[in-house]
């Protein structure tokens, strides 16, 4: 085990695209160049959109670009037991309470709230409930969703692509109203068990770091680094997406002939590890680790025309 053994957790809704697959590739050459291990876990929370099918096409996916990962495939949805033990200590704590609140009443509340947190964060609103207007809200029969009394803390940490990073956290949410462990309860809990040292990870989830450190802190888990890395947009400039063509490794096959390799090295180019007249073939994941500097990392997105 390592301070730096690192991991790609893909949620099993769907199969991976270039981007994701970039990300993964990040992930792998930040623990191999730290010569740490690189774990596997499947994200697999929500039972509405999870596939076994879906999983097994990422493992392949990933296998096909020559990624390698140590021991064997962690799947969230069989550590509930574990999830339920970390949400009980906070309960424990006085740091837990429901709410009932709908999307759009959380929308509203939010757009009328004043304060530090930012903006289309959950002010709190069933956290200062009476207890009559908790006893009807019990009365409806709706189950609620948990949520952290998380205090409004301001949280900070250091990003090793971006720098200084500081927010204020809101009362997120522990556990759905559908009795299911919440995201940012279920990844800092499997992160500590795994012994996670760097998540490496798409940028589009560095808001919700400083929410992961204050659990992390509550649970007494230690604080892997983050590095959060640009992400791969479509033509119009928006997160790549199956909208966007031929994204994923079937299609490019199928719609461009691509092989895994090529693929690969399309990956390897955009990250400045290869150049445009180096063959596919010969940009081989280990050649990549050898070539791989965290310094030299692009800061930008980078656009595919699918």
């Amino acid at each position: 085990m390592s301070g730096r053994d690192g991991r790609f957790a893909p949620s099993p809704s769907g199969p991976l695209h270039l981007g994701n697959l970039r990300t993964a590739l990040l992930a792998w050459l930040f623990a191999r160049k730290a010569e740490a291990r690189f774990l596997l876990r499947v994200e697999d929370l929500d039972p509405g959109r999870s596939r076994r099918e879906h999983e097994e096409r990422q493992l392949h996916d990933l296998a096909a670009i020559g990624l390698d990962w140590d021991g064997p495939v962690e799947r969230q949805s069989e550590r509930r037991d574990r999830h339920r033990e970390a949400l009980a200590q906070l309960e424990a704590e006085g740091r837990v309470y429901p709410c009932w609140c709908t999307r759009a009443e959380i929308r509203e509340a939010a757009s009328a709230a004043h304060g530090p947190l930012p903006e289309g964060a959950y002010p709190g609103t069933c956290r200062r409930l009476t207890a009559a207007q908790r006893a009807e809200r019990e009365a409806s029969g709706r189950p609620p969703a948990l949520r952290l009394d998380a205090g409004a803390e301001r949280i900070a940490f250091e990003d090793r692509l971006h720098g200084q990073v500081e927010a204020v956290v809101d009362d997120l949410v522990l556990w759905r109203n559908d009795g299911t462990p919440a995201y940012n309860l279920a990844v800092v809990v499997d992160d500590g068990d795994q012994g996670i040292g760097e998540v490496v990870r798409g940028d589009d989830l560095l808001d919700t770091t400083p929410r992961q450190l204050l659990l992390q802190r509550l649970l007494g888990l230690p604080h892997p680094s983050y590095a959060h890395v640009p992400l791969v947009l479509g033509p119009d400039g928006r997160r790549l997406a199956k909208r966007h063509g031929a994204v994923t490794l079937a299609d490019l096959q199928e719609q461009r002939g691509w092989e895994p390799a090529d693929a690969r090295a399309w990956i390897a180019r955009s990250l400045g590890l290869a150049r445009d007249d180096e063959p596919a073939e010969a940009l081989t994941p280990a050649l990549l680790e050898a070539r791989f500097s965290v310094r030299g990392l692009p800061r930008e997105p980078t656009v595919f025309s699918g």
